[in-house]
C-alpha cells in the first residue's frame, strides 16, 4: 500500500511502541490520529508530526465509536490501523495477599484483548466501505500481541491470556475480512525498551538484554514501527503472527 495521503489510526500512540509507528507512518506521507487514554499526551505527540491527537478509553463502545468519528472527519476513513494500547500489571493468580482480585484480571482483558477488538471491528466497518485499491486491498489491521501469549511468565497470567486471545482472533479476522481486502496481521515483541520496562532499573534492564540471543539488546520502539511499516508494504502478509524477539524464548520465571 502507498501510504501517501491515507489515513491511519494508532491506539495507545502517544508513547512507547504506539508513538515510533504513528511518527513513522507520518514520515512516510500518512495522515496519522492518535489514540490514547491520555488525551494532551495524544495531541502533543500528533503536533509533532502534524497529525490529530484524540482522547480514548479503548474498552468503551461509546469512546472509541466517538474518537473514530473525529479522526475520520479529520481525515477520512483510515485504511491503516495499529493497535497498540495495551497495559502489563504483574500479578499471580494466588499470590501472598491470597486469589488475584477479579477485578485486575479483567482490566488487563478490558484494555489489551476487548479494547483490541473494539478498534478493529469498527475500523473494519469504515474500511470496508472504501473504494478498493488497484490491487483490490481496502486496507490493513496490526495488532499488538507479545511472546509471553505463547511462553507467559509466572506472575504474568492476565497478560499472557490477553495476548493469546489477540494472538487467537488474527486468523479468523484475516479470513472473515479477506473478501473485503482488508488484511489482519499481529507482531509479538519479546522484551521491549517501553516506558513500562523503563521503570526497572538499570541492572535489572542489562539482564534481561542479555537472555535474548541476537541481538543481545533490549528491542526498542522504532524496530516494531520497522515491521509495521513493513506488514503494510507486504500485501502477501495477512492472518499471520510474527515474533520480533531476537530469537528470545522466556523461562518460567
Amino acid at each position: 500500500m502507498d501510504f501517501q495521503g491515507q489515513a491511519a489510526i494508532v491506539t495507545g500512540g502517544a508513547s512507547g511502541l504506539g508513538a515510533a509507528t504513528a511518527a513513522a507512518l507520518a514520515r512516510r506521507g500518512a495522515k496519522v490520529a492518535v489514540f490514547d487514554l491520555n488525551g494532551d499526551a495524544a495531541m502533543a505527540h500528533a503536533r509533532t508530526f502534524g497529525g490529530q491527537g484524540f482522547a480514548c478509553d479503548v474498552r468503551r463502545a461509546d469512546s472509541l465509536d466517538a474518537a473514530m468519528a473525529a479522526a475520520r472527519a479529520a481525515h477520512g476513513t483510515a485504511r491503516i490501523l495499529v493497535n497498540c494500547a495495551g497495559i502489563a500489571p504483574p500479578g499471580r493468580a494466588v499470590g501472598r495477599d491470597g486469589p488475584l482480585a477479579l477485578d485486575k484480571f479483567e482490566a488487563v482483558i478490558g484494555v489489551n484483548l476487548i479494547g483490541t477488538f473494539n478498534a478493529i471491528r469498527l475500523a473494519a466497518a469504515d474500511m470496508q466501505k472504501l473504494e478498493p485499491l488497484t490491487d483490490g486491498e481496502r486496507g490493513v489491521i496490526i495488532n499488538t500481541a507479545s511472546i509471553a501469549a505463547f511462553e507467559g511468565q509466572i506472575g504474568q497470567v492476565a497478560y499472557a491470556a490477553s495476548k493469546a486471545g489477540v494472538v487467537g482472533m488474527t486468523l479468523p479476522l484475516a479470513r472473515e475480512f479477506a473478501q473485503s481486502g482488508i488484511r489482519v496481521m499481529t507482531i509479538a515483541p519479546g522484551i521491549f525498551a517501553t516506558p513500562m520496562l523503563r521503570g526497572l532499573s538499570e541492572e535489572v534492564q542489562r539482564a534481561l538484554a542479555a537472555d535474548v540471543p541476537f541481538p543481545k539488546r533490549l528491542g526498542t520502539a522504532e524496530d516494531y514501527a520497522a515491521l509495521a511499516l513493513h506488514i503494510i508494504d507486504s500485501p502477501m502478509l495477512n492472518g499471520e503472527v510474527i515474533r520480533i524477539d531476537g530469537a528470545l524464548r522466556m523461562a518460567p520465571k
